[in-house]
Parts: C-alpha cells; sequence; structure tokens
C-alpha cells in the first residue's frame, strides 16, 4: 500500500503537473517551429528512443516500422496517445518516400497513474509503438530509401517532466514478436456508444467467457469523458456495456469513439464505437456500489437512522461522558432542558454539515479525502487532544469554566460546544445505515449531500432533542444533586482514556518524538490549568496566568512538531493474518488466483476497527481457517491519507472505515460484510457456510 503523501510531497506533485503543461506547450511551439530538425533539441536521456524496421519492405505490403522507448531508470514513464488529465501524448513525424504513407500508430495496453485526483494514461519500462506504413504497388525496392523521421514525447515522474525527443533513422532488428503481441487487437465487431444521462454509454461486444480481472476503457478521444471518474461494467450476454461520466466541458458530442479496454494485468482489446443502441440493465461486473442511487427520501431515513444508532457505537462511548452530564441536568426545569435540547442538536448538526461541506470542497478541488478526514491530519489530532486533556482536568475538578463548561454549567451555550465536540469526535466511524447515505452524499448535488450531513447530525442527537421535549422520558432520569459533583469526578476517568488514546493516536500518526512533543504540549497546558484552578478558588483573576504558563510549551510545539513529524508507513500492525497491504494490483493478483480474497480497510482512530479487529479477526480460529481455505487476506490502513484507499472506497459506495470485503472465487463483485462482526462470522465465511449478509450493492 502507497504511502500517505506529506505536504511537501504533494506541493511537488502539483508541481509536476505545471511541468507537464508547460512541457505540452513547449513541444506544440517546437513542432511549429520545426517539422523535420536536423537534430534533436531536447534530447531523449531520460527516455531514449530508436526506430526499427521489421524487415525490408515490399511493394503493396504493408510494412511496420516499430519506435521503441527505453527509460533511463524505473521513475520515468511516457505515455499513451491520449496522456489523460496532464501530459502530453508523442508526435512523431516520418520522411517517406513520393507515395508511401503511414498510418495511425498502435500501441500497446497502458496504465493508470492516478496522483492528487488527476489520472494520466501512462506506460512504465520499456515499451513500443508500431507504426504500420503502406508501400505503394509501383514503389521502386531495388535501391531502398532511408527512412528518417523526427519524435516528440514527455518523459515524466511523479514530481517532474521533461519534454525529450529524438531525431530518427530506422535500422533493421527489434523484439517485432513481442511488439506485436504487446499491442491491443482491433475488436472484429462494432462497438456501439450513446450519450445520455451525464454518461458515455459503450457497447463492447465480448464473449462471456472472457475475464475482467480489473477492467478499465481508455478513451482516445480528448477532453469527453472524465479519466478519473469511476468507472461501472455490466454484462448482458456476450456484450460489456461500461458506463463513464462525461467530461463538464467537453469537446462537443463526438462522431465516432475509440480507445482500449483493459483487462487487467497488460491485457486488452481495442475497439472503434459508432453511435447506435447501448443494452441496458444486465449484471454488474465491476464499478462503484449504488450507481442507480436509492430515493432520496431512503438516503433521508438511512442518515437519519445511521447517526441515531452512532449513539451505541464502539467509536462514540468516550465521548458519551460529554452527554451523560448535561442529560442529567436536563430534567431541572422544562424550559432549561428544552433550550438546552436545541442548542446541543444545532451544535450536532453544525458540526456534521460543516464536516461534510469541507470533505465535499476539499474533493471538488481534487483531493482524495472521505469521511472522518480530520482525525487524518495530525494538526488535528494533537488539538483534540490538548482538548480532551483539558476536559479531564474540568471534569476532575481542576479548573472551572463556567461559561463554556460542557460538565456543570448548564449554559445555553455548553450544551451548543459539547454537540460540536460530540459531533466532531463521533462521526469517524460509519455504522449500520450510515454508510449507503454518506457513499451516496459523495456522489450526490451540493445541496442534496449537505441534507444527508444534516440529517446525520439530527439523529446523533435525537436522544438529547427528545429528552428536551418530552417530559416522561426527563423523569426517568435521576433528580439533580449532589451525586452529580461525584458522577462528574466519575466521568473524568473515561475521558483520561480518551486522551491516553488520542497519545497513542499522535505516534501512530507522526511517529514517537511527535507524540513526546504532543505529551510536553498537554503537560503544560494541564499545569497552566492546574494554576488557573488555584486562583480561582482564591477568588482571585484566574485566565492572565494561563496565558504567561502555556505560551512557552504553545511555542515550544509550534516549532518542534513539524520537525519531528514523520510519515506513517504503510502496512497497519502486524497481524497473525499476515495480511498483504491493499493496492489495486495486490487485489486483482489475489483475485485472479483462483482464492477466497479477504479485505478490510482500518484506521488507528477508528474504535470500532480496533474492536472487530479484537473479536472477530485477531483470532487463531480465524487464521487456522483461512489457511484451511487457502482465503488470502488484505488490509488497508486507512490511519492518515491515501488516495488509492479512498478511491477504492469511493468505489464501494462507502465514505469511511470499517468496510468489510469478501471475494469469493469466480464472482465478479464483493460480498460486504457487516459492519460489526461476529466473533465466528470469518471463520463460517471461509468454511463455506456464512450467514446471510448484504451484497455489496447493498446496505449494511
Amino acid at each position: 500500500m502507497s504511502r500517505a503523501r506529506t505536504f511537501p510531497h504533494r506541493f511537488r506533485q502539483f508541481a509536476a503537473w505545471a511541468l507537464a503543461l508547460f512541457a505540452s506547450l513547449a513541444l506544440g511551439t517546437l513542432a511549429q517551429a520545426q517539422e523535420t530538425p536536423d537534430k534533436a533539441l531536447y534530447g531523449d536521456q531520460n527516455i531514449a528512443a530508436a526506430l526499427f524496421a521489421d524487415g525490408a519492405p515490399v511493394a503493396g505490403k504493408e510494412w511496420m516500422l516499430a519506435l521503441r522507448f527505453t527509460p533511463k531508470s524505473p521513475e520515468w514513464h511516457g505515455y499513451w496517445k491520449n496522456p489523460g488529465d496532464a501530459g502530453q501524448g508523442m508526435r512523431l513525424t516520418l520522411d517517406l518516400p513520393a507515395g508511401w504513407e503511414a498510418g495511425e500508430p498502435l500501441y500497446p495496453v497502458p496504465r493508470t497513474l492516478t496522483i492528487s485526483g488527476l489520472m494520466n494514461h501512462i506506460y512504465e519500462g520499456r515499451y513500443a509503438v508500431l507504426v504500420p506504413v503502406k508501400v505503394p504497388a509501383g514503389a521502386d525496392l531495388r535501391q531502398p530509401p532511408p527512412i528518417t523521421g523526427h519524435v516528440e514525447y514527455l518523459a515524466c515522474t511523479d514530481q517532474i517532466c521533461v519534454p525529450q525527443d529524438a531525431v530518427l533513422a530506422a535500422r533493421p532488428g527489434g523484439d517485432f514478436l513481442r511488439w506485436r503481441a504487446a499491442v491491443a487487437p482491433l475488436l472484429d465487431a462494432e462497438a456501439h456508444f450513446a450519450l445520455g444521462q451525464g454518461n458515455l454509454r459503450l457497447g463492447i461486444p465480448l464473449p462471456a467467457g472472457v475475464g475482467l480481472a480489473d477492467p478499465h476503457v481508455f478513451i482516445a478521444n480528448e477532453r469527453l469523458v472524465q479519466y478519473a471518474a469511476p468507472q461501472t461494467f455490466r454484462r448482458v450476454g456476450d456484450t460489456l456495456v461500461a458506463e463513464i461520466p462525461l467530461a463538464e466541458r467537453r469537446a462537443g458530442d463526438p462522431a465516432a469513439v475509440s480507445g482500449i479496454l483493459s483487462f487487467g494485468e497488460g491485457a486488452g482489446v481495442r475497439f472503434e464505437a459508432a453511435p447506435g443502441t447501448v443494452p441496458t440493465g444486465g449484471a454488474l461486473v465491476a464499478g462503484p456500489v449504488g450507481t442507480a442511487a436509492p430515493p432520496l427520501w431512503t438516503l433521508v431515513l438511512g442518515a437519519l437512522l445511521g447517526g441515531l444508532i452512532l449513539n451505541i457505537m464502539p467509536c462514540v462511548f468516550p465521548i458519551l461522558s460529554l452527554k451523560a452530564l448535561s442529560l442529567a441536568r436536563a430534567g431541572e426545569s422544562e424550559a432549561r432542558a428544552r433550550a438546552e435540547g436545541l442548542a446541543y442538536t444545532a451544535g450536532v448538526m453544525l458540526a456534521c454539515v460543516a464536516l461534510g461541506g469541507v470533505m465535499l470542497a476539499l474533493r471538488a478541488a481534487g483531493e482524495q479525502v472521505g469521511w472522518a478526514f480530520q482525525l487524518q491530519e495530525p494538526g488535528v489530532v494533537v488539538a483534540l487532544l490538548v482538548l480532551a486533556a483539558a476536559i479531564t482536568a474540568n471534569f476532575a475538578g481542576v479548573f472551572e469554566l463556567p461559561s463554556l463548561s460542557v460538565s456543570m454549567g448548564g449554559e445555553r451555550t455548553g450544551a451548543f460546544v459539547t454537540g460540536l465536540l460530540a459531533a466532531f469526535v463521533a462521526t469517524p466511524c460509519t455504522g449500520p445505515f450510515m454508510a449507503a447515505a454518506l457513499g451516496a452524499a459523495l456522489l450526490l448535488p451540493v445541496p442534496q449531500a449537505l441534507l444527508l450531513f444534516a440529517c446525520l447530525g439530527l439523529g446523533l442527537a435525537l436522544p438529547f432533542l427528545a429528552l428536551g421535549f418530552v417530559p416522561p422520558l426527563r423523569r426517568m432520569l435521576p433528580r439533580p444533586g449532589a451525586w452529580m459533583e461525584r458522577f462528574r469526578r466519575i466521568m473524568a476517568i473515561p475521558m483520561g482514556l480518551t486522551a491516553l488514546a488520542l497519545v497513542w493516536l499522535t505516534a501512530q500518526l507522526g511517529g514517537r518524538s511527535f507524540g513526546l512533543v504532543a505529551l510536553v504540549l498537554v503537560a503544560g497546558v494541564v499545569i497552566a490549568l492546574a494554576v488557573v484552578g488555584r486562583l480561582q478558588r482564591a477568588g482571585k483573576l484566574a485566565w492572565p496566568a494561563f496565558g504567561l504558563v502555556a505560551a512557552p510549551f504553545l511555542a515550544f510545539a509550534l516549532i518542534a512538531l513539524p520537525s519531528v513529524y514523520t510519515v506513517k508507513a504503510g502496512g497497519g500492525e502486524a497481524s497473525i493474518l499476515s495480511p498483504e497491504p491493499f493496492s489495486r494490483e495486490a487485489l486483482a493478483a489475489a483475485r485472479a488466483s483462483g482464492k477466497p480474497v479477504f479485505v478490510w480497510f482500518t484506521a488507528d482512530w477508528c474504535v470500532t476497527c480496533k474492536v472487530n479487529e479484537s473479536v472477530a479477526i485477531e483470532r487463531e480460529s480465524v487464521r487456522d481457517a483461512f489457511a484451511k481455505a487457502g482465503v488470502v487476506a488484505m488490509v488497508g490502513d486507512w490511519t492518515v491519507r491515501d488516495p488509492e484507499i479512498t478511491a477504492f472506497l469511493t468505489e464501494q459506495g462507502a465514505a469511511g472505515v470499517p468496510l468489510y470485503l469478501w471475494y469469493a472465487p469466480g464472482t465478479s463483485a464483493p460480498e460486504r460484510l457487516p459492519q460489526v462482526l461476529t466473533p465466528d462470522l470469518l471463520v463460517a465465511q471461509a468454511s463455506g457456510n456464512p450467514p446471510p449478509v448484504a451484497s455489496a450493492a447493498g446496505s449494511d
């Protein structure tokens, strides 16, 4: 699995795309200025180019030339004729005798490279582009003419792009048998395409027996489709139907569509599609779950139920102590209970809508983020750690903050702040009913998506809101009294455990040194709060002293934290299942092996994930059952931001973790297992007697 990208690395990636654009313009200028240059302007030192001829030309026959590209090292890659969101395709000029005619270049199957939400169509390692040449029947070949030319192209890494060009002279030799085999063959039956509802729909004739490990359609028409958007594949008899979202600003409606259908692992076919009827329906082969979105009212209901159930999910347990004290005080008066209920609900809903809005804005800007993205940022986790430590100190009676107290103040402001904090910390994990709604929110228009986030917050706040407006429920609560102070002190324990969990998470995200510096900051804040408490009990002005004591620790942290931060390595913690790190290539290879595959997506900040791993995954019985059935285990660690995992989660209709997928041999789509696993579920799954679960196309 790929590592998360640090800010400097992401900056270098954006710089690489800018350099690619500049290099493309430079190549265009060169093409206009020089049609057949005598010598190369840029050189081919990063990816060398050479022209080969397949034997001697024969009059009236097709003669094959080949351009072989050889990178100087593995990090350099070249481009297909449609490079994708950035880059530049090859520009070739051949000096041919009069009457000789060069055909369209023939390419091998490319692969995709996605960085920061931009997809390119590339080749890694050596590759060859074939160029058929039609030799006229009356050609005089007693002295075959020399074939020369000029080629312009880009050589890129993940961080930089360099224009390349070479003056060519054809010479005999080359491995034409292998090069011909690598070129995607042209289907002998015509495909059809249709445009509608924002999608390009392709009907590609392909026998049902052809396996598709990891299908992808590379469209040769530029500016027609969204290259990085998920593609959906269905089978209708011997026709493969592909749906690809159209580009928002496409260059008109095409008269024909051509491209390459990749089967995965370098295999594929070329197709040429004419306008026509494309079948509907069919069995899902691959693509994002829930392409046909359910009605909005069902998503709204799912968000409400998901938020309600989120109150009892393991990832919410630490924050329940914040609600408990406010719930207990809500019975003092009807007006106060209603005011606090509304204020708490407003805080929860505002936090959910704000988090959802920021997530949608980041995705629109090209960032691959998902639900709970805030806990993938080390700085946010450090801030939460300091806040949790301060709340723990407040609960323990170290200091008082009457105007904003989340425990004893009883004011509407306190309830509102409680709601904000509860939603911010309690929404990292997705629960039952919630996953489908959040997955759909990533695809719906912004107003509808924000409605779902608001409904999620309403569901999370419903218990407290009901207590505020239903007197019989409030009468079930114990009467306020001296016990509340003792209860408040007891609640310092779970909040302290939450702070300790955040210390561990901080070290997981940024390394041990990063966690140690964060601990120093927390210690300084707690010392400053203790000084505040002593001054408060003495009746003196307290809060200026907080600034004086805490300021040196804050300054130290601001300087030290960035310098000691290290990116978490992929792979996660050790597991008795010895799983492979997730990647699309590894998943395709595992599925092609014919063995069952179990993939789980987790994160160190997801309490539900960790509970499931302890209860149902990291068990000797599961290990033995997997070994007996030959199950391939694979884990995707989403603790820090990982664009590849985020994109895969989106394709599966999931906005966050946990996510558990089971690929049975010979099936095209996975089963989605429940988000709360039972101890024996995986053992039963491996033995071939699984309990009924929803498919990947269904809900949780």
